[in-house]
This record gives C-alpha cells, structure tokens and sequence, in this order.
C-alpha cells in the first residue's frame, strides 16, 4: 500500500492506501482533459514515492518532463515508449508490467475497453508492478472512461487556489474525485497539488470537510 498521508483519503482505500501491484485509471475532470496537466501530475506523484524507473507509454508529444520533476519524478528515472495509437500503447504496458524492477507503468490512451484492462490488471498483480493508465479525451469522445477492471478511478480536477492569499504564493489545488474503489466508498477531496517529493497535503481549513458537492447545470436539473 501507498498511503497518501491524508486521513479522509486514506480512510477510504481498502488497507489505508493505493494497493501496489494494481491497475488504477485516472483521467483530467477540468476543460483541457486532452491535455490532462493535473492527471499526469498526480500519477507522477505517486511514482516518485516509489523505487526504481518508470516506463511511460504515449502516443501525444506533449509530456513536459520538467513539471514531472516538480512533482518528485526525476526524468532521468523515466523511460519512453512513444506509440502511435491506443492498440500500440496496450501490449507495451503488459510487456512492461513483466519487468520486476520498474516502480511503474503508465500508458496514455483515449479508451480502454474492458477486456483488455483485465489483462493489464492480471500482469500488475502477477508482478507486483503498479499500472496507470491516464485517459486523454480527444473532440468527440466520451469525457467519461468506460468500464474496466482498474481496482481505482480517479478524476482529477484543477480547484480554486487560497483566496485569503493576496498573492496566491501557495500550491495549486486540486479535486480528486474517487469515483471507483474496489472494497471502498465514491468520495471527493481538496488537495493541494504534490509538492517536490510526491506528496499531497489537505488545506488546514478543509481537512475536516469533504469537498462540496458539483453544481448541476440548471437546464439538467428539470429534466
């Protein structure tokens, strides 16, 4: 288990943290998902708490290594599997996930179907090497992941900094929203983003309060 050091967030994972040696599914909740800059973060985060190199699937050339740094993932830890679609990202993730010694696999896809997460989630769990996958929302995809078998779904929102601060010198924020957990509760959270060794922090005026609940748009409301 990885512990994220936040007691409400822990508190909902089954054993107190994020189970290693498992497949979970994180995708961006803001605007940009295709861009997904607070996915990626918070997955860089976790892999920087964790021993040895990272292998990153992509098909986009859009990773800016520097911002994983800031986040505690050095980028000479990762290595790069530069795809040209989802159906290449796929079979490098499960090849990777064989290797013992990798902290981690990541792989970029805009859909993953149920079947093949199966696979990702037995190799993980066959080797003990943590799966990640960040779904990236292309024009006319569903802004939603479909069903898989990822023991953890998270979405990951940008969130409104410290408005007490006059010159908002603090960590940026986040909302995670923990929509499925095997063995565990649905919840959402404020955060501050992970700081330079990959760790989240709650705000000292939320740590005792969820995150509110989204507004819903009015014309969906009287449907």
């Amino acid at each position: 288990m990885l512990p994220f050091g936040a007691s409400g967030l822990d508190g909902a994972l089954p054993g107190g943290g994020l189970a290693l040696g498992a497949l979970h599914q994180i995708h961006e909740g803001g605007p940009r998902g295709r861009y997904a800059a607070s996915a990626v973060l918070f997955a860089g985060g976790i892999l920087a708490r964790l021993d040895g190199p990272v292998l990153w699937c992509l098909h986009s050339r859009d990773l800016f290594a520097p911002a994983l740094a800031r986040v505690g993932l050095h980028p000479d830890r990762v290595v790069y599997c530069e795809t040209w679609r989802d159906a290449e990202v796929l079979p490098a993730m499960e090849e990777g996930l064989r290797h013992r010694g990798l902290a981690g696999v990541v792989g970029e896809l805009t859909r993953m179907a149920l079947t093949p997460s199966r696979r990702l989630q037995l190799a993980a769990e066959g080797s003990g090497v943590t799966a990640l996958v960040l779904h990236r929302v292309c024009a006319g995809e569903a802004a939603e992941p479909e069903p898989s078998a990822a023991r953890t779904r998270w979405r990951v929102s940008p969130a409104p900094s410290d408005t007490d601060n006059p010159r908002h010198l603090g960590r940026p924020r986040w909302r995670l929203d923990l929509q499925r957990c095997r063995g565990g509760a649905p919840g959402s959270w404020i955060v501050e983003a992970c700081d330079a060794q990959g760790r989240l922090a709650v705000p000292a005026l939320l740590a005792d309060r969820p995150a509110a609940p989204e507004r819903v748009p009015r014309r969906a409301a009287v449907r």
